[in-house]
């Protein structure tokens, strides 16, 4: 499945801009994503991640965001750092590898609030920049997407160096960028 062209398809069969929502899962992945979307929506960027730990490296990446939507001005809607719920969910998935159904559940759970606000918010749609990492499972991540709503926008953000864009814009702009996934066991994992 080619998610890059079916979203260039439904792109290409819009009538005039729309407004999305785009989960960000930190600012130097946000800088391709939202390069390349800009030109065919009104982008508003929902920071959702409760999945970081800890409160310094969260406050570290929210600050980088907000200097992404600075340069590019979107707009930002901060979601409520909610890490109970988090470890509530993943609870007896400590030992999954990266990339496991642990990871599987924090994308899900973060989608499922990227959609409530967009629905509460009245956005035309809905995407993650997760599919820009090359360490993150597209077919996983659109398949959520796709299960939750009709508005969701499928992606394959690192298609077309889409990965390489955003190390380059996030050099450029002087961005921290992070090792780590952001949860606690992909960080124990990485210094293994």
């Amino acid at each position: 499945m080619n998610y890059n062209i079916l979203m260039k398809e439904k792109i290409n069969s819009l009538k005039g801009k729309k407004s999305l929502l785009l989960h960000s899962c930190c600012g130097p992945c946000s800088t391709a994503v939202i390069e390349r979307l800009k030109p065919f929506f009104d982008i508003t960027v929902f920071f959702y991640n409760p999945n970081i730990q800890g409160k310094e490296e969260y406050e570290k990446r929210l600050k980088e965001q907000k200097k992404v939507c600075d340069h590019f001005k979107v707009d930002l809607i901060i979601g409520e750092y909610d890490d109970f719920n988090f470890f509530s969910l993943v609870n007896g998935l400590e030992e999954e590898k990266e990339g496991g159904s642990r990871c599987h559940i924090c994308y899900d759970f973060r989608l499922k609030k990227t959609l409530e606000k967009a629905e509460e918010l009245n956005f035309d749609y809905f995407t993650t920049t997760l599919t820009v990492s090359p360490m993150k499972n597209v077919l996983v991540i659109n398949s959520l997407g796709q299960n939750l709503s009709e508005k969701f926008l499928v992606s394959d953000f690192k298609k077309e160096n889409g990965y390489f864009r955003s190390i380059t814009l996030s050099k450029e702009l002087g961005l921290y960028r992070q090792n780590f996934c952001g949860c606690v066991y992909s960080k124990n994992q990485k210094e293994d």
